[in-house]
Order: C-alpha cells, then sequence, then structure tokens
C-alpha cells in the first residue's frame, strides 16, 4: 500500500492538499505574472471579435480538462521520475514568449504557454504525468489566435463552398435565392456570408467540439474512434451550412434588421447545437454498426 509523509512546514506536518497546494502555488503565481497582460489584451482585442469569441470558452474548458485529470496525473506520477527534458522546453517557451510580447506576435505569446505547461509537468512530475495531461494541453492550442493571411487564405474557400451548398439547398427547397461569390440574395435582402459565420475559426471551433466530445466519451472500439475523428470535418462543414441556410430564412421571413440583431445571435447557438447533434447522430450510427459487426463474431 502506497503512503503519503507529510511534507513539514514551519515545524509542522503539513496535509497533502496542502502540500500540493504549496508546490504548485509560486509557479501558479509566476504564470499568472507572465501571461496576465497577455489575457487582458485577449479579452479586451481578439477575443472580443465574433470570429474569435471561442478563444475564452476553449481557455476554460482547458483548465476544467487539467483540473479532471490532476487526480489520474498524480496518481500516474506518484513513483515516476522527473525529466530534465523540461529545462531546454522551458528555455524555448521562455524566449517564444519574450519574442511574441516584444514583436507583438501573438501565435509566438499565447502559444507559449503551452510549451511552458509541458516543461513545468516534466520538471514536476515527469513524462507520467505529461501523458496524463496531453489532451487538456492539445486543447489548449485551439485558442491560439492564427496569423492572419492563414485565416484569409483558408477561410475564403470555406465561405465560397458554404454559400454555394446553402444556395442550391434553399434553390431545391423553392427559396428565390441567387449567389454572387459569398453573397447571397434571397426575395430583397442581400446577405453577406462573413468570417464568423463560415471562416476557419468557426471550422477550427466545432473540430475542438468534437475532439472534446471524443476524449469524454473514450470510447473502447477503434473503428468508432476514428470514424468518428475522421467524420468532424464534414460535420464542421454541414453546421456551418445549417448556420448560413438559418441566417438567410430568418432574414427573408423576418428582415434584415431580425437578422442582423438578437436572431444572428441565436444563428449562432442553432451553430453548435447543430454541430453537437451531428456528432451524436453519427457516433450512434457508427455504434450500431460497430454492434453489428461485433454480433456474428460473438455468435460463433
Amino acid at each position: 500500500m502506497n503512503t503519503y509523509t507529510p511534507k513539514i512546514y514551519r515545524g509542522k506536518p503539513v496535509p497533502h492538499w496542502r502540500a500540493e497546494l504549496l508546490t504548485w502555488l509560486p509557479i501558479i503565481i509566476g504564470l499568472a505574472v507572465l501571461y496576465g497582460p497577455s489575457l487582458y489584451d485577449l479579452f479586451t482585442g481578439i477575443w472580443s471579435q465574433d470570429e474569435q469569441m471561442h478563444g475564452p470558452i476553449v481557455l476554460g474548458i482547458s483548465v476544467w480538462l487539467l483540473y479532471r485529470n490532476w487526480p489520474a496525473m498524480e496518481a500516474a506520477s506518484q513513483w515516476a521520475p522527473t525529466s530534465q527534458w523540461g529545462w531546454p522546453i522551458l528555455v524555448f517557451g521562455l524566449l517564444l514568449y519574450v519574442l511574441g510580447r516584444s514583436q507583438d506576435i501573438v501565435l509566438f505569446e499565447i502559444g507559449s504557454v503551452v510549451w511552458l505547461l509541458v516543461a513545468l509537468l516534466l520538471l514536476q512530475r515527469g513524462t507520467a504525468a505529461l501523458k496524463a495531461q496531453w489532451f487538456a494541453l492539445f486543447f489548449m492550442l485551439f485558442m491560439v489566435p492564427l496569423p492572419g493571411p492563414v485565416v484569409d487564405t483558408v477561410t475564403m474557400p470555406m465561405k465560397m463552398a458554404v454559400s454555394y451548398v446553402a444556395e442550391h439547398v434553399l434553390y431545391w427547397a423553392g427559396y428565390p435565392i441567387g449567389r454572387n461569390g459569398v453573397i447571397l440574395q434571397i426575395g430583397q435582402y442581400m446577405l453577406l456570408v462573413a468570417d464568423a459565420c463560415a471562416g476557419l475559426h468557426t471550422l477550427l471551433t466545432l473540430e475542438a467540439l468534437g475532439l472534446l466530445y471524443l476524449n469524454l466519451m473514450r470510447h473502447d472500439s477503434f473503428v468508432r474512434n476514428v470514424g468518428l475523428a475522421v467524420m468532424i470535418v464534414p460535420i464542421s462543414f454541414t453546421a456551418n451550412v445549417i448556420r448560413v441556410m438559418t441566417l438567410t430564412l430568418i432574414t427573408f421571413y423576418f428582415g434584415d434588421a431580425a437578422g442582423q440583431g438578437f436572431l444572428h445571435g441565436f444563428a449562432g447557438m442553432v451553430l453548435f447545437l447543430s454541430a453537437l447533434l451531428l456528432i451524436i447522430g453519427v457516433d450512434t450510427v457508427l455504434q450500431y454498426a460497430v454492434k453489428r459487426q461485433q454480433k456474428p463474431l460473438m455468435d460463433k
């Protein structure tokens, strides 16, 4: 049986949870001092824009995942050695932060937190702890703002594809709709398919949602995991199409003010709800297919 030897603080034994707090508290304070100004800039800048509003959500979920996996990390690293590989990674992360902060390169500045957390886990708990927390750190990458040229290059073909599909589906349903590039015209109204509706950031947000669902479900079936992971991309695209169609129909029936006002935010909820329902639906189909495939083997 594993026993815990209390640490001594000011001549008195310290309970286990307080010992852990004393170990990590200086690190938490250091990270808060280092990234406090960066987070302030994000909340008052990029993260306040419609297409980047997923950033705070991803950050909150990442912190929750770290907390959720903490007991498993402690159990896995209880007798494991620490890793000295954390030192070069720590230096690299600090240099990345300094370069990003001084040169206003948000990709480096915010991305450096992942490298620093990797280094700290290696130095404090070793590779076993890193394995226990790998998904939380990977998920954190979705909050890192991407360079504008990359976003613009990928976003335009996506908006064209979403506009094309939305136009043809609504036309097939009998609506008076036409399209010119990424501009949809339905009746007397014209709608521009914006980055927030069908851009790279939206796709990445839905990808993060799908991967989070996959991680939380933790299916035993390899086929089911791989199949769902592959289907996340078309599911994300379909959810974008549903959102654009929803906004188009809202504008057609209730006017431009409704489409650009409160119901525009409601269409954002439709996006995530439809993506979640599609993910659950695909997962259910995959579960049924796996069970049918395994049934003949069990009968033998």
